[in-house]
């Protein structure tokens, strides 16, 4: 039997070519955050992004993302000491003693109840959709439903379901998670990107200098944390603020769009990834 395309070649494009997807994780997490995030997708170098949909500024996200493509951002963790948010479905093994979701995947994986997590991620789902949001691509909140195999099968369920593309990690990343999503997400008709690039507290420019030049032909994905600097991001992240400001910068640094360009990269979102997905359904 013929051995299918690879994705990029499915979707039109050349056997050689080099498509990026540059995702904002975190819209709706602060109101910092979102402007940041809609700055980086209307005038900088993102794509898309990914709406966490339990948090305060989720809702305020909808509307400012209007005609952006944005997914969801599927979130059991809430990981900041003096912010935090609960679960739209109320459900207790989803909440920490203090009635928030807990604070890192390590606590949530031992209080979690798989059917709760099923609810929940449904239910995130279909809140965004109700908002009218048009979503484009499902990811993971600090990797929660990736590095767990049990929820790995939610996650993709998730994805059958709403008929939606995931991000996934990269086939070297997956031989450390001791499971072959790839393999199961390909067999069941669900497109994700070949690689992501996610190297979380290294700065982001030296990240894109150091990977971009060697990528091979295919999707490549980068996800970045761009949040404007204030009271606001330094009042809730007390930690890994400077992070996030930097890659606003980033995200509208001439130089860094510059060197992608020159790279040759064609920069795209997930919606032809979903749309060709579900024309195969």
């Amino acid at each position: 039997m013929t051995a299918r395309p690879p994705l990029h070649q499915r979707l039109g494009f050349a056997a050689d070519a080099r498509l990026l997807i540059v995702n904002c994780d975190d819209v709706g997490s602060s109101h910092a955050a979102n402007l940041a995030c809609e700055q980086a997708m209307r005038d900088g170098l993102a794509t898309s992004g990914t709406l966490m949909v339990p948090c305060p500024w989720a809702r305020e996200a909808v509307g400012m993302f209007a005609g952006l493509d944005l997914g969801v951002h599927l979130t059991l963790t809430a990981e900041y000491p003096g912010y935090r948010w609960r679960t739209l479905t109320g459900a207790a093994s989803l909440h920490d003693a203090e009635g928030y979701m807990p604070a890192t995947v390590a606590e949530l994986y031992a209080r979690m109840r798989p059917d709760d997590v099923r609810r929940e991620c449904r239910a995130q789902i279909e809140q965004a959709l109700d908002w009218g949001v048009d979503v484009t691509h499902l990811d993971s909140h600090m990797g929660a439903t990736h590095f767990d195999a049990g929820l790995f099968e939610i996650y993709l369920e998730m994805a059958e379901t709403f008929r939606l593309p995931l991000r996934m990690a990269s086939a070297e990343d997956e031989a450390r998670l001791g499971y072959a999503g790839r393999a199961r997400a390909a067999a069941r008709g669900v497109a994700f990107p070949d690689i992501l690039i996610a190297e979380w507290g290294r700065a982001t420019r030296d990240v894109i200098h150091d990977r971009f030049p060697d990528l091979p032909p295919g999707i490549s994905e980068i996800n970045i944390h761009p949040v404007i600097d204030g009271p606001e991001l330094r009042g809730y992240d007390l930690r890994e603020a400077d992070i996030r400001v930097a890659d606003h910068g980033c995200a509208h640094d001439a130089e860094i769009a510059g060197f992608v360009n020159a790279q040759g990269f064609t920069r795209i979102s997930y919606r032809p990834l979903r749309d060709l997905q579900r024309s195969l359904a």
